[in-house]
């Protein structure tokens, strides 16, 4: 039988860090978290290799003693909190006492402090949860912690860590998001020696949001600032046209802290369910406030999640919120004087009603010619090719295309009664349905069977060519058509990255591009095709 022996003060250590340290931004995270709770108005964070070989936190804030500093990096050792009671309604980022324990334990940590009312500083190193020495030096106000080689003396660890490129997207979006979280500081994000992020720090969140998602985000936002009895939310949230194919425009603050919230990110999305089509997400960025007592952080190692005491109302008081906010809005364009009037949808469906219950009539059996008319109804009405009316030329071709595509993917011997985009225009199917109409210039109304169906027919266009474009990739059959002036796009850290490693895709499928600015591209050529 295995004897059960204590393990040793190291091993102890290198596993509580473990817990903490997952990864360079979660050292940035503690490290900048700790600067904020120390009064900082100004951080600096600078980092190499992604954070492996070299992270620089900097900050203003009020120092640390001397005597206190060896404490500081003793495992749940904190200034936060004194007692379990203090753990109810804690305010402050960081509490549990093992982020310096944990960071010291995976690298060579160097600390340089100095409290405001003393004339020197002091200079403290600690590596692999050892300490090296403390002395004194000349050093400004604040505080300047380096860690070098993460993970030097856990190699595994070091193992499962992303590209370099990676890592740094990892620690530019933390950096973000904390300066979302405090308009009132200033961050400064350098990676491999050039300046990344500097907000002004003049409290102004729509200040920060420009400066990281560039003028197209602010210019789409409408501030929230309303309390009810549950919650008080603060901060924006986006116009239904500025959306994502993913979370990344969801970020969440309860109490000051950056938190991960599936009851938040639900009670959004519920909260634009109407406006957004399917598999798109909106963008958020709020300040959400409550009683401490009614809110744990201390169910997760890296306070990245939270617990609601009542997430159900919570997540009811959110979305109502935000349903407000939008329906508020004056989504549909404004009529100024001697303009000719338009509609509302709500008036065009109110008059389609009155139509419909003047006179009824039945649908016609589809036929060829049938088609046609929707195309030549598209081609002529269609806002959408109003507004680019160098595209009319290609409507009917997309038109075709969409007819075309889902016949010959047909087949002769379906069952399935489901209407799918698969069987829609297959030859069993064409007997049983009919169309009757186009609603609003966009969705095409199809009777089948006993059920009614809307096709998005520019969903549908987008699907066909995005099948085609598919098609040319795998054929290498490319065409490329120049723009003038070319696209300009600002990206995120993370989205830059990822844009120059799929550099070569992108130009395999007819997109040329090249870099103008930080972050910034210049898209000068698409597929034709699109």
């Amino acid at each position: 039988m295995p004897q059960i022996e204590l393990l040793d003060q190291q091993t102890i250590d290198q596993i509580a860090a473990g817990e903490v340290v997952e990864r360079p931004a979660s050292v940035v995270k503690e490290l900048v978290e700790n600067a904020i709770d120390a009064g900082a108005d100004t951080i600096t964070v600078e980092i190499r290799d992604g954070g492996t070989s070299l992270i620089r936190v900097t900050d203003n804030g009020c120092g640390i003693d001397q005597d206190q500093i060896p404490r500081a990096f003793l495992r749940h050792s904190t200034s936060k909190i004194k007692t379990a009671e203090d753990l109810t309604g804690v305010r402050s980022l960081g509490f549990r006492g093992e982020a310096l324990s944990s960071i010291s334990a995976v690298s060579q940590t160097e600390l340089i402090t100095k409290p405001k009312d003393k004339m020197l500083g002091c200079r403290y190193r600690i590596e692999g949860g050892v300490e090296i020495g403390l002395e004194e030096i000349g050093a400004p106000n604040g505080t300047t912690i380096l860690v070098k080689n993460l993970f030097y003396n856990t190699p595994v660890r070091k193992k499962f860590l992303k590209t370099a490129q990676t890592e740094a997207g990892y620690v530019a979006t933390l950096v973000d998001h904390l300066a979302l979280s405090r308009p009132d500081i200033s961050f400064r994000l350098i990676i491999q020696g050039t300046m990344k992020r500097n907000t002004s720090g003049n409290g102004s969140l729509k200040d920060v949001i420009y400066s990281i998602y560039g003028r197209e985000a602010t210019s789409n936002l409408t501030e929230l600032n309303e309390t009810t009895d549950v919650i008080s939310v603060s901060g924006f949230i986006g116009n239904p046209a500025l959306s994502r194919g993913n979370r990344t425009y969801e970020v969440f603050f309860v109490n000051g802290r950056a938190i991960e919230s599936k009851v938040l990110s639900s009670a959004v999305e519920e909260g634009y369910k109407g406006f957004l089509m399917q598999h798109r997400f909106p963008f958020a960025i709020l300040n959400i406030s409550l009683d401490g007592k009614k809110v744990d952080v201390n169910v997760h190692p890296r306070k990245q999640e939270l617990r609601f005491s009542d997430p159900m109302a919570v997540h009811a008081a959110l979305t109502q919120i935000i349903q407000d906010a939008l329906n508020s809005q004056r989504l549909i364009q404004r009529v100024e004087p001697g303009m000719p009037e338009k509609k509302t949808a709500s008036d065009t469906v109110a008059a389609g009603q009155v139509e419909a219950a003047k006179k009824v009539r039945a649908p016609e059996p589809f036929e060829e010619n049938r088609l046609a008319k929707i195309r030549e109804s598209v081609r002529k009405d269609s806002p959408y090719e109003k507004k680019y009316p160098e595209r009319m030329h290609t409507q009917v071709v997309r038109e075709e295309s969409f007819v075309q595509q889902y016949q010959e993917r047909s087949r002769n011997n379906h069952k399935d009664t489901q209407l799918t985009l698969d069987t829609i225009f297959s030859a069993p199917a064409k007997k049983q349905y009919r169309i009757i109409g186009q609603l609003f210039d966009t969705y095409w109304l199809i009777e089948y069977q006993d059920e009614l169906y809307m096709i998005d027919q520019h969903a549908a266009h987008e699907k066909v060519l995005f099948e085609k474009t598919m098609h040319s990739f795998r054929e290498r059959s490319f065409h490329a058509q120049q723009i003038n002036p070319p696209i300009i796009l600002q990206l995120s850290v993370q989205e830059y990255e990822r844009f120059w490693r799929c550099h070569d895709a992108f130009e395999k499928l007819g997109f040329e591009a090249e870099a103008c600015g930080d972050q910034t591209i210049a898209i000068r050529a698409r597929p034709s095709d699109l």
